[in-house]
């Protein structure tokens, strides 16, 4: 059997030796050699290959430390992104993750001798939150992914409308009690004490509102109307007065119901927002300082809006046309008198005159079709 042989005793056993971790002095990161004792580490670094690569690394030692360096970096990033996350964790826990993998970049070939070293300086880079605890150093990791970021906000927003909803909800149901309970006096209840003048007489109650005044109205007709006509007089009265009721009730049921709908649906117009505000043809100014000082705080038109979220604009002063973000713009306000847009809520698209500005209460008054809005 060959000594080069794959499946070779020796080849196994080199095989299953060379499985896990090995101490680090015994390892070359310029030829990516792990020894297992000092003698072969000795002789690896007689050998002429060791050799060659040294003088290559001699020529431009900054050049491979610099390399090393940022390979340990984003390795090193890039797993406490996928396996913790945001989550605050120790560092010695994702160091141990890391080297567990056998190609990784040893950290004695960086430019940091410790691992304390590299977690400072993640903190003082801004690409990690650090803090120290008697039980070691801890951090957290910063995701800074536009997508993320955009994620956030969008949650954000519309956890801050669905408060702002239950809110105006929890208002006009107060509301409602409110003006039911005005002009409504309690009727205090008056108890009277039962006095039996007949030991042999039933006592009878009657609950009925309706049956005791029907029963007051006939003992007063009794004398002259006879015990048929008297009985048909009690049924008549029973019967108008629980129809007379029952419609004031249905009446006032349906008109409470009927008015707080049309207020609702009145009210979810004019509250109705959106995260998107961009029409074409609108004058708007960039707000972002990311273009340079060419284009900051300068006005320009919307010429075609892309996803709701992103539009084409043309420059006013210089004609250059520019695609951004609409967090990156800002609606310009005319003086009053002039044509404006409305652009969210419940007249959205709508075209109006300015008709006041309110600096005091960021608001403004519009005239929308011989209609004032606020």
């Amino acid at each position: 059997m060959g000594k080069s042989d794959f499946l070779s005793p020796k080849a196994i056993a080199n095989r299953i030796k060379s499985k896990g971790l090995q101490k680090l002095r015994w390892y070359c990161q310029m030829c990516q050699k792990q020894c297992r004792d000092e003698n072969g580490f000795k002789c690896h670094c007689m050998s002429e290959s060791h050799q060659r690569q040294l003088l290559l690394a001699s020529e431009n030692p900054q050049q491979f430390m610099d390399y090393f360096s940022e390979e340990f970096r984003n390795d090193f990033l890039e797993l406490l992104r996928r396996r913790f996350g945001t989550k605050r964790v120790h560092n010695n826990i994702v160091y141990n993750e890391y080297i567990s993998h056998r190609e990784h970049i040893h950290m004695n070939a960086t430019q940091w001798e410790t691992l304390t070293d590299f977690t400072k300086w993640l903190g003082r880079e801004g690409l990690c939150k650090v803090d120290e605890t008697p039980k070691g150093w801890y951090i957290q990791y910063i995701d800074r992914d536009p997508e993320t970021i955009r994620r956030q906000q969008e949650q954000e927003r519309k956890k801050k409308q669905d408060l702002d909803d239950e809110e105006k909800t929890a208002k006009f149901i107060e509301q409602q009690v409110r003006r039911g309970l005005e002009g409504k006096e309690l009727e205090k209840p008056v108890y009277t004490e039962l006095n039996r003048e007949n030991e042999e007489e039933k006592v009878t109650f009657n609950l009925n509102k309706g049956a005791s005044t029907s029963i007051a109205a006939s003992s007063k007709t009794s004398s002259v109307l006879g015990p048929n006509a008297l009985k048909m007089v009690e049924g008549a009265v029973k019967r108008k007065e629980t129809a007379h009721s029952s419609g004031q009730s249905k009446e006032k049921k349906k008109k409470s119901a009927l008015d707080e709908i049309m207020e609702l649906e009145e009210e979810k117009k004019r509250t109705s927002r959106r995260d998107y505000w961009l029409q074409p043809e609108i004058i708007v100014k960039i707000v972002t300082k990311k273009l340079g000082e060419k284009y900051h705080k300068k006005k320009a038109v919307v010429k075609e809006v892309i996803d709701k979220y992103t539009a084409v604009v043309k420059m006013i002063d210089s004609g250059d046309k520019l695609k951004l973000d609409q967090t990156h713009l800002e609606t310009v306000i005319p003086a009053p008198g002039k044509k404006v847009m409305v652009l969210n809520g419940g007249y959205r698209g709508n075209e109006g005159i300015l008709e006041s500005i309110n600096e005091k209460k960021f608001s403004a008054t519009i005239i929308i079709d011989s209609v004032s809005i606020k």
